[in-house]
Parts: structure tokens; C-alpha cells; sequence
């Protein structure tokens, strides 16, 4: 072995010794500090809709972020997801839906869901995009099970 190669040795091997036990170490979970929290992450972004217009981040498993109410969301959403189906499917575009508007809400979620990624929209056009709506209420800052009322329910509009 030449004299070059032995010293390119002798100093390539402290590294490689140190690159092993960097990557051999566990991955930080995160927790609901930042967004390494979990593999289930959304950034939610609410227009139109008064006091909960903004836009919050939501990790779950364990839940956090600057959601609200995130383990009401976390719980919303793991009480919906089924494997091997699209939490967050849009409405199908043949779809029969009353003709009914539910308001100016806007909503964008995006980022990770059960290990899909998520970028979709919502909004509360037609009876079946109020469904949507409602199936997540909590997440977009309502209370579960309360959706909110349209306005022919309020008598505005």
C-alpha cells in the first residue's frame, strides 16, 4: 500500500467511526414543540369564517401545535380514519348534491396525514361540500357536533 493511500486511511477513520454512531441514534419525536411532532402534521389555514379566520398548525400523536383545541382535532380525525381510505378525499366532481349555500367559509389543509401527504380545499358551496365541512368541524375551530348554521338557518343573506 503506498504511503498516500495509508495516510488517506489514517485520516478518513476517526470519521467513518463517528458517522455510525450519529446515525445509529434515535430520531427525535418532537413532541408538540415543533414541526418534528409525529408523522401527522396539517397546517389548516381558515378564510371568510370570522373569529377563526388564521391559519394554525396541528400535530397529533402527540397532539399540539398552535390549534386551538388539538387533541379535540386529533381525536375529530382519528375517529374518521380508515385504512386504506382518503380522509381527505374531495367531493366526487359527478356527486348529487342539494343546492344549498352554507356561507363564504374558505379552509386549505396541507401536510401529513396517516402517512399520506394532504393538500386539499374546503368550502360550503352546496349540501355536499357542507358535510365535508362539518365532518371537520373541529378542526377548522368549531365545536364537534355543532356545525355552524347556514344562512337560511340564521335568516341573513
Amino acid at each position: 500500500m503506498s504511503l498516500r493511500r495509508l495516510a488517506l486511511a489514517a485520516a478518513l477513520t476517526p470519521a467513518l467511526l463517528v458517522v455510525p454512531a450519529a446515525s445509529a441514534a434515535p430520531l427525535p419525536l418532537g413532541g408538540a414543540e415543533g414541526p418534528d411532532a409525529g408523522s401527522d402534521r396539517l397546517t389548516i389555514t381558515i378564510a371568510d369564517s370570522g373569529p377563526h379566520d388564521g391559519t394554525y398548525e396541528l400535530y397529533c400523536h402527540p397532539a399540539g401545535g398552535t390549534h386551538p383545541r388539538p387533541k379535540e382535532a386529533c381525536d375529530q380525525l382519528d375517529s374518521q380514519t380508515k385504512w386504506g381510505s382518503d380522509l381527505f378525499a374531495s367531493v366526487p366532481k359527478d356527486a348529487n348534491c342539494t343546492m344549498i349555500y352554507g356561507g363564504p367559509e374558505r379552509a386549505h389543509v396541507s401536510g401529513t396525514w396517516a402517512g399520506r401527504p394532504v393538500n386539499t380545499d374546503f368550502n360550503r358551496t352546496n349540501g355536499c361540500e357542507i358535510a365535508r365541512w362539518n365532518r371537520f368541524s373541529t378542526l377548522f375551530g368549531q365545536s364537534k357536533g355543532l356545525p355552524k348554521k347556514t344562512t337560511a338557518e340564521t335568516g341573513q343573506g
